[in-house]
């Protein structure tokens, strides 16, 4: 009599295999997930930075892009500087995504009509935000303020790191 199926061993070692090929698949699409949502914030908060900048500059009046509440990684809004401060743009993140600031673009970004950022006191301003990354993964973005008020997106290692490990 021929024999027709699988045996029980048998049945158990394929579904042990597929539970650990879907735990090893679990794990990467999150880190993957993670990653993802961490460049995408990146990339949306250097482009508020460019929109504020180009509204300081068609508008030649200060525009400012402040971080909500909780902070950069709550999300952020563009504003007039004028005493009414009428709002621009509201932008929202997931809240799962930590941005810090080093202390000049802590909790703001001012640009003056010509499209400079600056401080309180009207100085030069320059700064970085950091997209922080789980414990021990190396990846970091990192947005750079330059004087002259270009934004740029970085994925190297920054110099000072704002980050906890």
């Amino acid at each position: 009599m021929k024999q027709r199926g699988v045996t029980l061993i048998q049945l158990l070692f394929g579904l042990a295999l597929v539970a650990l090929l879907t735990q090893l698949a679990t794990a990467s699409y999150s880190a993957m997930s993670n990653d993802l949502q961490r460049q995408a914030a990146a990339k949306q908060l250097a482009q508020a930075l460019r929109t504020t900048r180009n509204e300081a500059l068609l508008r030649n009046e200060v525009v400012t892009l402040q971080a909500r509440e909780d902070g950069w990684g709550s999300g952020w809004q563009i504003v007039l500087d004028r005493g009414e401060a009428p709002l621009l743009r509201e932008y929202s993140t997931s809240g799962r995504v930590t941005i810090l600031g080093n202390q000049p673009v802590a909790r703001q970004v001012r640009f003056s009509g010509l499209g400079v950022p600056l401080r309180e006191g009207s100085a030069f301003l320059a700064g970085s935000l950091q997209i922080c990354s789980e414990p021990g993964e190396k990846k970091l973005y990192q947005i750079v303020l330059s004087r002259t008020g270009r934004v740029s997106l970085r994925h190297e290692q920054p110099v000072k790191r704002l980050c906890p490990d």
